[in-house]
């Protein structure tokens, strides 16, 4: 979450002062009810008091924690902000990938420095990234100071416990250093990538900032917050700074980073489609067709329909959408890695079948997943269209088969691919099919691609 000046905005209550006092009057009549029907309640006392732990913590942090600054080299003046902080005595510190990603991507365009909580400032180093968990190795000019250490628990995976409480610190959209108090909820569930739920109001300009326990030591490093949400933050576990800082501390000299962005992403990039593959394809039905979606445990999938559209559709559609939570941020234009399985079931309600077949064809316009301006990243697609049946026998329908794929113009061997498949065994009713795959190796993709339309079968 990299912080600009002018995202301030918006962040006050907006109800009008008149609506407010009728409020705070209901709010204050509904207390006096309830004083009436159970008794008043007793004041809080000294024990029971907000948590004095974050005073100790946010007492002792100044001299550690940082906001990391990215400049335009030409004109000297920020571009965006996030958080970091120190872990060595000879000053490294750990931020997130993301807050120092145009350094690491155009170090001639761009610089980074500090300001650190207690007034010292410098200049800064980048040394080393993890580009799958968000995380970046600085070196900063500061020796002797102080340091955050790591949670021993957090490091073996045996720590912390859900409903324990943590400690987040950073630098909010350029307001200056805080502290907030949450909760840790354990891994989220259905990702690919490993996060911690932390239930706790991270903002932008936070990236990179620790979170503590009650004594002080890292199980999380600030990383996101979901957007349209209450308090729903996410957190790059500990054990992964703690193993690039091991890496950067012992590696020589400064690596081509732009270099090792590229290594990084086709080694995840192959990681993720391996798993994919292993999990494979699971067959589900959709009216009279049975259609195919992962068994990974990393996607959510949704269904919709359009019969309560007004007015009456001429043709019935049910959806399915199935995603991946599996993206991989490489640039502030590009983030990448997602994938995608949808169907949809169209029914002829008042169509022809010349009709029918029209719709068909606008159901099944090839559509890449984007991931940034296309023109920057990508070369022009090219697209093929062939009939196909993809296993003999009366179970698997004909199937028209549209392939659509363009290649990452910074990235060898990546690719973004869209496979759709439709139905050709029925003349009033059909099943639209597709595949979207981003980054994936173009080999890959040809063998997912086939067994994916393999998975599609009829079942009248």
């Amino acid at each position: 979450m990299r912080s600009k000046r002018g995202e301030l905005g918006a962040t006050c209550a907006r109800l009008p002062w008149g609506r407010m006092s009728l409020l705070f009057r209901a709010i204050l009549a509904s207390v006096a009810l309830t004083s009436q029907l159970f008794g008043a309640v007793p004041a809080a006392s000294a024990s029971e008091a907000p948590s004095s732990a974050a005073e100790g913590i946010y007492a002792a942090a100044p001299p550690r924690l940082l906001q990391i600054r990215t400049l335009v080299v030409d004109a000297a003046r920020q571009t965006s902000t996030g958080s970091g902080f120190l872990v060595s005595a000879d000053g490294l510190a750990i931020t997130n990938y993301h807050v120092v990603s145009q350094v690491a991507l155009e170090p001639g365009t761009y610089r980074l420095e500090y300001a650190a909580a207690d007034g010292s400032h410098g200049d800064v180093t980048l040394l080393g990234v993890d580009l799958p968990n968000d995380l970046a190795i600085v070196r900063l000019d500061k020796h002797d100071a102080p340091f955050f250490a790591f949670n021993k628990a957090a490091i073996e995976g045996t720590g912390p416990q859900k409903g324990e409480r943590l400690y987040s610190m950073g630098n909010p959209l350029d307001l200056g250093f805080t502290i907030v108090e949450g909760t840790y909820n354990g891994l989220v569930e259905k990702s690919y990538n490993e996060r911690i739920h932390f239930t706790g109001a991270l903002n932008p300009g936070m990236s990179g900032g620790p979170t503590v326990t009650a004594d002080g030591l890292i199980v999380g490093i600030n990383v996101a917050t979901r957007r349209g949400g209450q308090l729903v933050s996410f957190l790059v576990p500990a054990k992964f700074a703690e193993a690039l800082l091991r890496r950067v501390s012992t590696q020589e000299g400064t690596p081509n980073l732009r270099a090792d962005i590229a290594r990084q992403l086709g080694a995840w990039r192959a990681a993720l489609y391996a798993s994919f593959a292993e999990a494979g394809f699971r067959s589900n039905a959709l009216g009279p067709y049975r259609a195919p979606d992962s068994a990974a445990t990393w996607f959510n999938c949704w269904a919709q329909t359009n019969m309560g559209a007004k007015p009456k559709p001429r043709a019935r559609i049910d959806t399915t959408e199935c995603s991946s939570d599996t993206s991989v941020f490489v640039a502030e234009d590009l983030n990448t890695g997602a994938i995608r399985i949808d169907h949809s079931l169209v029914t002829a309600v008042e169509l022809n079948q010349f009709q029918f077949a029209s719709a068909l064809t606008q159901q099944a316009q090839p559509r890449l997943l984007t991931a940034g301006p296309l023109r920057k990243w990508y070369t022009s697609e090219r697209c093929h269209e062939d009939f196909v049946r993809a296993v003999p026998g009366p179970q698997h329908p004909p199937l028209r088969a549209i392939w659509c794929a363009r290649a990452y113009r910074e990235f060898d061997g990546l690719y973004d691919v869209s496979l759709v498949a439709v139905t050709q065994d029925d003349g009033r009713e059909a099943l639209v099919s597709r595949l979207s795959l981003q980054a994936v190796g173009y080999d890959e993709a040809v063998a997912l691609g086939k067994r994916f339309l393999e998975t599609v079968e009829v079942i009248r």
